[in-house]
């Protein structure tokens, strides 16, 4: 996957858009990280995070926090939310992929979020 492309698939830059490929959250971050030909500890050092958590974040064996999320968007200068939606997309596909549920079961997930979202 491309800078690019990210850049495009976070509402930054839509004349250079590529072929999408489906990555994970940590393959992105690692992405981002690469393009911009920055090494992992320093990337680490400007967001005040420990070189071996980035490390982990980006190799998809350590969940970020919602204040990393924040953290990684800003340094990057994407969309907070655009990354959520990518942060939240996997653990909804692990989820689902760690009980062995089908499409069935995804579509019954969007209803009942669909309803509990008039219910607040």
């Amino acid at each position: 996957m491309s800078f690019n492309f990210i850049i495009h698939k976070f509402g930054q830059n839509k004349s250079t858009m590529k072929k999408s490929t489906l990555t994970t959250f940590g393959e992105q971050i690692r992405t981002l990280r690469e393009e911009a030909e920055m090494p992992l500890r320093k990337v680490a050092a400007d967001l005040n995070i420990d070189p071996s958590l980035l490390g982990k974040i980006e190799r998809n064996e350590r969940q970020p926090t919602k204040e990393f999320i924040k953290q990684i968007a800003a340094f990057y200068k994407i969309k907070e939310k655009d990354l959520m939606k990518e942060f939240l997309s996997d653990q909804i596909a692990y989820k689902i992929l760690d009980e062995e549920a089908d499409l069935d079961t995804l579509k019954l997930a969007e209803e009942k979020a669909t309803y509990l979202k008039t219910k607040k």
